[in-house]
């Protein structure tokens, strides 16, 4: 699943923010490995839909420490 809501991301804790981050990027590694390799990616839309969720947790997290 690469799509987080804001709805889901202000109802989890921060080690499960941490958590779903680091899922997350591991993901992107691969995707951009498929991406390398010249192949396609299974879903067409995986590669814009984590790049923003990683973007939204990452504003998340710095809001909750300010």
């Amino acid at each position: 699943m690469t799509f987080v809501s804001n709805r889901d991301i202000t109802a989890m804790s921060d080690e499960a923010l941490q958590a779903r981050l680091i899922e997350l990027q591991e993901e992107m590694l691969q995707l951009n490995a498929e991406k390398a390799l010249g192949g396609t990616p299974a879903s067409m839309g995986a590669y814009k839909a984590t790049r923003r969720s990683i973007a939204r947790i990452k504003t998340h997290m710095a809001q909750r420490a300010a």
